[in-house]
């Protein structure tokens, strides 16, 4: 396994963060604990969460997946300080939580110290913002007029994230949370919360986790550059889109138990002519090179200058050994090449 600095931070993680937003729903707590343990004994020390998990998201599982982790956590507390754990406050527009309320300096107080009884720990390593209370290009919302960005009141966030940094801050400084990070949040969110860091001397923000994937590059360049260029690092969610990448979604199967026989929050906005035209040839592709259709696409995202490490999830251990066995494949210039012939045709397929 190898391991990167997480941005700023003076934390190493596994080039493999182990996700868990499964567990509670299409994973119970014997099979967590059987991904727990196998991920560890390979090297993973990077496990992701959110108190909004598991997904898809309901009240009735609304902190599952948290209360499954801390369960395993309170069995091996010796293992503890070996792991990097991350978890998320969920931003405005869920109903059950907080009623639905934007993320406040008192509901980071609040979350912070429930997710922290659910864990069973007494700190969480990485504590980021789901999303903004803004509105952002994220979920299916990247295409030209879905979002308007001169309505936003850029007065009103900034001064709403800085209650959130003097919030995280309270916490740091308490000893509950060490390391803070955004998710699903764009360019702008990164340089504001760190101009308001550097001017106030809070706590800095040390990443982000955006979706991306061949079939949803649009962090690429300047997300990631920026990330770069300000040390931050760049976490990959839904690197297999869903699990579209896998190709068991073609021509229209739905696999029994898998994710897209579920209701999906956000809607099945990957399943298009386009993204099912894009995966068939990353299928044909993979197979070509004597690969799977995940570990090609695993490899890949691994691969991207800029990446941290990347977010998996698996509901079976057939797909967790295959998923993270992708991370031991080098793709070479020549088929680096052959990918971003397809990538080319297809740059934002859905």
């Amino acid at each position: 396994m190898q391991y990167s600095r997480l941005g700023s931070s003076d934390l190493q993680v596994s080039r493999v963060c182990l996700g868990t937003m499964t567990w509670g729903k299409q994973n119970d707590q014997p099979d967590a604990d059987a991904q727990l343990e196998y991920s560890l004994n390979l090297g993973i020390n990077f496990i992701d969460t959110a108190e909004m998990y598991a997904v898809p998201p309901s009240a009735d599982t609304y902190g599952k997946t948290e209360t499954i982790l801390g369960n395993w956590l309170a069995k091996n507390a010796s293992k503890r300080k070996e792991l990097i754990v991350a978890s998320k406050i969920a931003g405005p527009g869920i109903s059950y939580i907080r009623g639905g309320g934007d993320i406040t300096a008192e509901a980071v107080i609040q979350s912070v110290d429930a997710s922290l009884q659910r864990l069973q720990t007494d700190y969480i390593d990485l504590y980021q913002l789901h999303w903004p209370n803004r509105t952002t290009p994220h979920f299916g919302k990247h295409w030209p007029g879905q979002v308007s960005f001169t309505d936003v009141d850029t007065l009103k966030h900034s001064n709403q994230m800085l209650e959130i940094l003097q919030a995280l801050d309270t916490c740091v400084k308490a000893g509950k949370i060490r390391y803070c990070g955004l998710s699903d949040d764009t360019t702008w969110g990164i340089a504001e919360y760190l101009r308001l860091s550097e001017k106030y001397s809070l706590p800095r923000m040390v990443s982000i986790q955006n979706e991306f994937n061949l079939l949803h590059t649009k962090d690429w360049p300047y997300l990631v550059e920026q990330c770069v260029h300000s040390d931050v690092a760049y976490l990959p969610w839904s690197p297999l889109a869903g699990g579209m990448l896998s190709g068991k979604y073609l021509n229209g199967q739905r696999p029994e138990g898998s994710r897209w026989t579920l209701t999906q929050r956000n809607g099945l906005f990957r399943d298009t002519p386009m993204s099912q035209a894009a995966v068939k040839e990353y299928v044909d592709l993979a197979a070509s090179l004597s690969m799977t259709p995940c570990q090609l696409a695993l490899a890949w995202v691994n691969q991207v200058d800029g990446v941290t490490s990347t977010i998996i999830g698996a509901t079976s251990m057939v797909q967790l050994k295959e998923d993270i066995g992708a991370f031991e494949h080098r793709l070479s210039d020549t088929q680096l090449a052959a990918i971003a012939a397809v990538h080319q045709r297809f740059p934002v397929a859905f």
